[in-house]
């Protein structure tokens, strides 16, 4: 089992609440690099059990944790995912996972401020797989052994944007800075209990808006692998965001404002807390 996760930019393993400096660790400075780290998820394991002997380089509760996989090469969102959501915006379900892009320049860490593009930004918890290794044409069976873990993330969405035009575009909607903060952890997979049923819940203020089981999936992580390979090559430090439960604020009518806090939480991954704060909205072309 492994908690991979970076401080200042570098891989780190989080070890009963202390932090290990991974180049430090190994005496090999390519393990500094997170996106190294995550393409040699195997060896994380035996650099995990070394924890329990070495000296930590710090503690948790004293550094800021940047997004476990800062630089993947490509993000992958997927709508409609789960049947309660899919009722609550009155849509059909999808045939297919809808699937659009959230571009990397919007991954933030467990803890980043959320800038606000306009007032209809709404909270998507979500589960994130990673991949670990360069995926094609996969199959549903062997999808889980082309993963390095799961983290948590919120597919923070402008509204407005995102649906601006006939048809939507949802891409940008949800790639403003830090509309996709992730973390605290990435998380081995032999550390979950059973990975088809992973609970998660996200509050706003400290009111309960999402909570639900990926048991609930309408296309499971497995699924959502093999689908993607099959159309595009995956590789390491990939990010597939894998669709949100129901209780996001367009179906409540109500959205984010600065001042407010969002909290997420996954079994076994752990919590995000982000605050929101005024932004910028888009340039306005429709004139």
């Amino acid at each position: 089992m492994y908690r991979l996760i970076t401080v200042a930019g570098k891989a780190a393993l989080e070890y009963e609440g202390q932090y290990f400096d991974l180049a430090t660790l190994s005496a090999e400075p390519q393990w500094g690099d997170p996106m190294y780290a995550v393409a040699h998820h195997d060896e994380l394991h035996e650099w995990s059990t070394r924890c329990g002997d070495a000296t930590p380089t710090g503690s948790l509760a004293d550094v800021t944790l940047g997004p476990p996989v800062p630089v993947p090469r490509q993000v992958f969102g997927i709508g409609l995912n789960y049947r309660d959501h899919a009722q609550e915006t009155g849509a059909q379900l999808p045939p297919a996972p809808l699937t659009f892009t959230k571009y990397p320049s919007c991954i933030a860490g467990p803890t980043a401020s959320i800038p606000l593009s306009g007032e209809t930004v709404d909270w998507e918890v979500e589960l994130v797989a990673v991949v670990g290794q360069t995926a094609r044409h996969v199959s549903r069976e062997s999808a889980w052994d082309y993963l390095a873990g799961l983290t948590l993330g919120q597919d923070i969405s402008d509204r407005t944007v995102q649906r601006a035009g006939v048809p939507p575009q949802f891409n940008l909607g949800k790639s403003f800075e830090n509309y996709g903060p992730t973390g605290p952890a990435l998380v081995s997979l032999d550390s979950f209990p059973d990975l088809l049923d992973i609970g998660l819940d996200c509050d706003v203020d400290g009111s309960t808006m999402q909570s639900a089981s990926s048991a609930q999936m309408i296309f499971d992580i497995p699924t959502l692998v093999a689908y993607l390979s099959s159309i595009v090559t995956l590789y390491p430090g990939d990010l597939i965001f894998t669709g949100t439960p129901a209780g996001v604020g367009a179906a409540r009518g109500t959205f984010l404002r600065p001042g407010s806090v969002l909290t997420s939480r996954a079994d076994v991954i752990g919590s995000l807390r982000n605050e929101c704060v005024a932004g910028q909205a888009p340039l306005d072309v429709s004139a």
